[in-house]
């Protein structure tokens, strides 16, 4: 089973010379793929953070039948085929979709835009974070929010002052799982967004093209996913020692 699952990995970096790898990632078609890639991640992980964090925190307040159901709404993304997300994105925000008509009169049109790329990241990749802090959220000790309230710290105070600091650890690693799985989202950006180079084109998008026309590229670019996917395990392997520690403390 090893040797199944290094091999691949392994023939990836020994195909690769370091004078292809440079030459790779400086070819135009990688150049593009990155930039654009860490727009849409950075701005897809903000949004994550910015309207996941108020929906993990009120799951693991709200425990009964609504937040079972916003939990499974929650988790679908995680389980559905990358093409279905793609589709139903389309079908909800499309010229013809539910929402597309109301979208153009406002004058939005997302499909095949660099907003549909952030839109379909947000869709894959929020649910990693949103489990992540809402678990995190139901180990808080209720004694110390308790002690924060009887200290006359109102909501707003208890929630930057206490929960926030105390579940980092888990808010870090949602938030590297979701921008990890953001950044090699494929299925739902190709159907929604496109592959447009320089506007929809990221870069598993520029991987999938180079294949057909320069392999460096394709190989330099992976190779650079899967430094990202190691830098991606540091990170979660650090929250877990951190949590260990805190646990004992």
């Amino acid at each position: 089973m090893l040797v199944v699952l290094a091999v691949p990995l392994l023939a990836l970096v020994l195909s690769t010379p370091p004078g292809d790898l440079v030459a790779g990632l400086r070819h135009p078609l990688a150049l593009s793929a990155l930039r654009l890639s860490l727009l849409t991640t950075t701005t897809s992980l903000a949004l994550t953070l910015l309207l996941g964090t108020p929906l993990a925190w009120w799951m693991a307040r709200h425990p009964g039948p609504a937040e079972r159901v916003a939990a499974t709404i929650v988790q679908l993304p995680i389980v559905v085929p990358p093409a279905v997300s793609g589709l139903a994105l389309l079908l909800a925000f499309g010229r013809r979709g539910l929402l597309g008509p109301a979208l153009e009169q406002a004058g939005w049109a997302l499909p095949f835009t660099t907003a549909a790329v952030v839109l379909a990241e947000l869709f894959v990749a929020a649910p990693f974070y949103i489990q992540s802090a809402a678990a995190t959220f139901r180990r808080l000790d209720e004694d110390l929010l308790w002690a924060a309230r009887s200290l006359g710290a109102g909501p707003a105070r208890r929630f930057f002052r206490v929960v926030l600091p105390l579940s980092r650890p888990g808010i870090v690693t949602g938030a590297a799982l979701s921008w990890a799985r953001a950044l090699g989202e494929f299925g739902a950006t190709l159907m929604f967004a496109g592959n447009l180079q320089g506007r929809t084109q990221t870069l598993p998008l520029a991987i999938y093209s180079a294949l057909e026309t320069d392999l460096r590229p394709a190989k330099a670019l992976s190779i650079l996913l899967v430094a990202v996917a190691l830098a991606v395990l540091g990170i979660l392997g650090r929250g877990t020692v951190l949590e260990a520690v805190r646990a004992r403390a």
